[in-house]
């Protein structure tokens, strides 16, 4: 062979197995898999690392603690080992840009929510790096951010950087100053419900009722709920509500002050029969709760009220576990109503108000909408205030004895509130059984009158029967048997729907269930 032939083979083939090298390390680098956080939204086919796997999203979602993906293959695919492309990324020396538009998205008396547009990098952006007053503040890989724990009537300056997986920083994006709300303007506040609860709902509507001031409700409702917040025209995550007519933003402010030093919590109730809310993607999850938290905050709210009704909450076919719901806008409401606790402290009040297909009637059968409040439940259990399903406008509902029991009846309210309380197999199914609620997270919902609703107006006299037995275990001689016969002694209470059509019906139904609340023994802590 000539020598001078073989020498350029040799130095090609070096050549070919240096190339060879470079890309093996440029492909290992550019494949950089992140290590799965809690807080962070993930995109369908996002890869994460976790215990030495790697992941693939299935569904789009926010992570929460507890959804680590060996703990929720709904959401996560098991793709093989991790090879050590999620590690420190190799020779990357290259910083990521800076961030951009940082802007400030919300305030409220201890709080600051931010929001800025993705930083770029060669490799990818891992994470954001939040500066407050010059101190560095845990991020995420999430483009938002809430500041929690702050001061009120204080002034905070923010700006943001973008960290890779090599560790490299970006320049620091445009800075922003944010001033937080004076005490008692924000959400929140004012100590404890009363453990007998009595809630109505005030509609900022006429419907045949006629319409009342806000500061003229009766004072036998230690809960009064704002109904409704809708969605703004042309969308289904904005939130909006708009004060009638015959009233003003100023003066229902003023009102809800008023009540709030009587002692009185105000909610803000969202939903309705007339308006859909979906959140269906991070965009409309973040909608929600920035025009939420806008509204608690402009009137000096205690809370919400979940009234979502119609198409707003349905499971999507295949998500068939409450436990690990996979319909987008289910998991989104989850994270929304964790986010607006978390936003407004210990004090804020989460209560819901479904109809009972959405919740007992999963005793029967889930899917669609059957059962469909489910998951939501389950999802924010620990943070729930209460609930008080809609015992009306239904027809006939399974209690756990398997007889169908019909609304406006005591035995209606006892079998559908025992079933919250003692849990029931969703769907029949004893592998996933829904656990029980506290008694002091149940209460029943039903109308003020019988113009109120189609159907299950129930007297004073009957719903009486209802809560002594399901307080004292006093039985009524009802066909329902509770399953704890000496009953449940820190059940909630009651809700009606309407305040309105309460006064219209001359405060029948208040001044009829008002004192049976005050009779029962008390509540133990």
């Amino acid at each position: 062979m000539n020598p001078t032939l073989a020498r350029n083979q040799r130095w090609l083939l070096s050549l070919l197995l240096l190339a060879a090298m470079t890309l093996f390390f440029s492909v290992s680098h550019a494949q950089s898999i992140p290590a799965w956080a809690p807080n962070t939204a993930y995109a369908v086919n996002s890869k994460v690392t976790y215990q030495g796997s790697v992941y693939q999203c299935r569904q789009a979602h926010t992570s929460l603690v507890t959804w680590e993906p060996i703990n929720t293959p709904a959401l996560w695919l098991n793709i093989g080992a991790d090879t050590g492309g999620g590690g420190g990324g190799g020779g990357d020396t290259q910083a990521p840009t800076a961030p951009r538009n940082v802007r400030i998205t919300g305030t409220t008396s201890s709080s600051v929510s931010l929001a800025w547009d993705a930083a770029t990098d060669n490799v990818g952006v891992t994470r954001y790096d939040i500066v407050q007053n010059a101190a560095t503040l845990t991020g995420s890989a999430a483009t938002t951010f809430t500041s929690s724990g702050l001061s009120p009537s204080t002034t905070y300056t923010y700006s943001v950087r973008a960290r890779d997986a090599a560790g490299n920083l970006s320049p620091a994006s445009n800075q922003v100053s944010a001033t937080t709300l004076p005490t008692n303007t924000g959400g929140g506040g004012g100590g404890p419900v009363p453990g007998r609860t009595f809630v109505g709902y005030w509609h900022n509507f006429e419907n045949g009722s006629g319409f009342i001031k806000l500061r003229d409700v009766s004072r036998d409702f230690d809960v009064i709920n704002l109904s409704f917040a809708e969605s703004a025209p042309g969308s289904r995550s904005l939130i909006q509500f708009v004060p009638d007519t015959r009233t003003s933003a100023a003066e229902i402010q003023s009102d809800v002050a008023l009540l709030k030093r009587e002692g009185k919590k105000v909610l803000l109730s969202i939903g309705g029969a007339n308006t859909v809310v979906e959140l269906n993607n991070e965009t409309d999850k973040q909608n929600f709760i920035n025009s939420v938290a806008n509204i608690i905050t402009l009137y000096g709210l205690n809370g919400v009220d979940i009234d979502f009704e119609g198409s707003s909450l349905s499971l999507n076919a295949g998500d068939l576990d409450f436990r690990s719901p996979t319909t987008p806008k289910v998991v989104n409401l989850i994270s929304a109503l964790r986010t607006l606790k978390s936003r407004f402290g210990s004090d804020f009040i989460l209560s819901m108000a479904p109809e009972t297909f959405y919740v007992q009637v999963g005793f029967q059968a889930y899917g669609g909408a059957a059962g469909a409040y489910l998951p939501v439940i389950h999802g924010v259990r620990d943070i729930l205030t209460f609930i008080h399903v809609q015992h009306y406008n239904t027809g006939t509902v399974l209690g756990l004895d398997g007889v169908a029991y019909a609304s406006a009846t005591a035995d209606f309210q006892v079998a559908m509130a025992e079933m919250l309380m003692t849990g029931f197999p969703v769907a029949g199914n004893p592998d996933r059984f829904f656990p029980a609620l506290r008694p002091d997270q149940v209460m029943i919902g039903l109308p003020s009158s019988p113009q109120a609703a189609g159907s299950g107006y129930t007297p004073p006299a009957e719903v009486a029967k209802a809560i002594n037995y399901l307080v004292r275990g006093q039985s009524f001689g009802g066909r329902y048997v509770l399953r704890n016969p000496g009953g449940y002694n820190n059940f909630r209470g009651v809700m009606t729907f309407s305040i309105n059509w309460d006064r219209f019906n001359g405060f029948v139904f208040s001044r009829g269930v008002r004192p049976v609340l005050n009779s029962l023994p008390a509540v133990t802590r």
